[in-house]
């Protein structure tokens, strides 16, 4: 095996999931002005914010398919310039409707580039013969901490969110231009031939990894769309400020994350996810009961670190199913668990609604910390040992 292909390619992994955890970033960063502008309430938001839900499941029932048929390379590049080329419209939508519909969009590449870049990624984690997978996600969350800083600072500048997601777009698709062709080619697993479907539902064997991810990808979820609103609503923050929310959670699950291969080398899968899952659900649950920003940073930093290496940990484990291709088995317990990101919006914002979003939060609470009994599923998870071949090798 040569060493030049295989670092080339775990660098462009990597990339990918920066481009894919900034894009998301630099969104969520501007939701709660996006919110003003459009002079929605907390239960018109949440519904909004269910097209973008509605389009990650769409595609991932479409995904596993696709790489079947086109390889991973290719659907990861396709998702990254839909993804980028989409981030700018979201800035100019007249009207809710059409806001949802461009988050239907944002949503379809988003999960597309995501489970694409996944199936890489256990390539790549085959080819090296240990645990990469947990690292490649913190490049995810550093793509998410840079995108919400660069919301931030922006923001703080007084700068609309139309130019800010015009740079944003511009950076991140001069980075995929360079880093793209650099993936590794469809192996021959990929290339065999067979008919594959192109829409395929969970096989029943991954829904147990599925449920997990489910219970992490909810608590993600409410991080994403509403720790901006939670500070600026309920805190009583600036735009600025309220930014910072979904950053110090971004920092704190980049770190857990570059620190998950050691950790996954040292205690078992149920356990870590476990300890996580009840680290986040008191994280939570500080930020609910003080609503100060010293407490409610601190609170979301912890949710971020307990639910940091949970999503990786599953998707490794589906991707080295026994006869089941990497994008299928990834595809798969990522439906079932970014359900949670359809199920998270309306429901935070309907209780917001009818009660308050503390209230609506603390459903969130239970479910994350419904980790410590769900864990178990994460025993059938498996460390890559043998490298496998570089395809052209």
């Amino acid at each position: 095996m040569t060493t030049g292909v295989p670092q080339k390619a775990r660098w462009a992994v990597v990339a990918m999931f920066l481009i894919n955890g900034a894009m998301v970033g630099n969104w969520v960063s501007r939701i709660p002005q996006v919110k003003d502008t459009l002079n929605l309430g907390d239960g018109e938001l949440g519904l909004v914010l269910l097209g973008l839900s509605v389009g990650v499941l769409t595609a991932l029932s479409l995904v596993g398919g696709l790489i079947a048929r086109f390889g991973s390379r290719r659907v990861t590049i396709l998702g990254a310039v839909a993804l980028c080329s989409l981030l700018p419209l979201l800035a100019v939508m007249p009207h809710p409707v059409a806001l949802w519909i461009n988050l239907f969009l944002f949503g379809c590449a988003m999960s597309t580039m995501d489970v694409a870049m996944n199936a890489q990624a256990v390539d790549v984690e085959r080819l090296f013969g240990r645990p990469l997978m947990s690292s490649f996600h913190g490049a995810f969350s550093i793509g998410g901490f840079v995108g919400a800083a660069m919301g931030s600072a922006l923001a703080g500048q007084a700068i609309e969110p139309l130019p800010h997601f015009l740079i944003a777009a511009g950076v991140f698709l001069l980075l995929l231009l360079l880093t793209g062709p650099l993936l590794l080619p469809a192996p021959p697993r990929e290339e065999s031939g067979k008919s594959e479907p192109v829409f395929q539902l969970p096989p029943r064997i991954l829904w147990p990894l599925g449920i997990v991810a489910f219970c992490a990808a909810i608590g993600e979820g409410a991080m994403a769309d509403w720790s901006g609103v939670f500070l600026s609503n309920t805190v009583g923050t600036d735009a600025s400020t309220a930014a910072f929310g979904f950053a110090a959670f971004s920092l704190t699950m980049t770190v857990g994350r570059l620190l998950g291969d050691r950790l996954a080398a040292r205690f078992s899968p149920p356990f870590i996810v476990r300890v996580g899952g009840l680290v986040a659900a008191l994280g939570l649950l500080l930020a609910i009961l003080l609503p100060q920003v010293a407490p409610v940073l601190f609170g979301f930093a912890a949710v971020g670190a307990g639910l940091s290496i949970a999503v990786p940990l599953a998707f490794s484990a589906a991707g080295n199913m026994p006869n089941i291709p990497p994008g299928t088995g990834i595809a798969g317990v990522a439906t079932i668990g970014y359900a949670g990101f359809l199920a998270g919006p309306p429901v935070i914002g309907l209780i917001a609604e009818m009660a308050s979003l503390r209230v609506a939060l603390l459903i969130i609470t239970a479910l994350v910390g419904s980790l410590v009994l769900t864990a178990g599923a994460l025993r059938t998870a498996e460390t890559p040992s043998v490298p496998t071949p570089v395809p052209g090798d």
